[in-house]
């Protein structure tokens, strides 16, 4: 059974599935997307998720002791990731499993590797690429219009979703193979 309560505020998103568990302040922003059995808490504080920006299933969202939660603009939060109380920079891609914790803050255009756990208050500039327990940055890229694309085809995927189709189109595939290049 769904929840979402009375702070939340959907503003247009793509799509919250119906077994998501908003609670607490929740901004959801304009073509976002909520999929399977996210849950979301801010008892305090509050929890922001751009525009566009898509939260995949089974990802856990809390606020920190001192902290919100943020997360920017055409970002990809994978599956099983839990973010608590960070910052999450425009066009990043949080890979699956990976954890960040209270006052950690991720620039923009930057990627954490699946798995990952990056510690209380660490710090990524943008266009990284972290990964390991505890995280570190291993490169220095500029992802932003690869995680963009990535963010692209979830919204799309989404709105499909929202209007009761879990296939995409051969118009949509073909969109999809010329966006990344296949």
């Amino acid at each position: 059974m769904p929840h979402i309560g009375p702070d939340v505020i959907l503003d247009k998103p793509a799509l919250v599935h119906d077994s998501a568990q908003l609670y607490g302040k929740v901004y959801v922003g304009p073509g976002a997307s909520i999929w399977p059995n996210v849950v979301t808490r801010a008892e305090m504080y509050e929890i922001r998720i751009g525009a566009r920006s898509n939260i995949q299933d089974f990802v856990m969202i809390h606020v920190g002791s001192f902290t919100p939660t943020i997360v920017g603009e055409d970002c990809s939060i994978t599956h099983h990731v839990t973010l608590h109380g960070c910052e999450i920079g425009d066009r990043c891609l949080i890979g699956i499993n990976a954890t960040i914790m209270d006052g950690a803050k991720i620039g923009a255009n930057s990627i954490v590797a699946g798995h990952s756990i990056v510690t209380e208050n660490a710090e990524f500039p943008e266009n990284s690429v972290i990964a390991g327990v505890p995280a570190k940055l291993v490169a220095t890229r500029d992802c932003g219009e690869k995680n963009l694309g990535n963010a692209r085809f979830y919204e799309m995927n989404a709105r499909n979703y929202a209007e009761g189709r879990d296939r995409l189109s051969d118009e949509q595939v073909a969109q999809l193979t010329a966006l990344f290049g296949g």
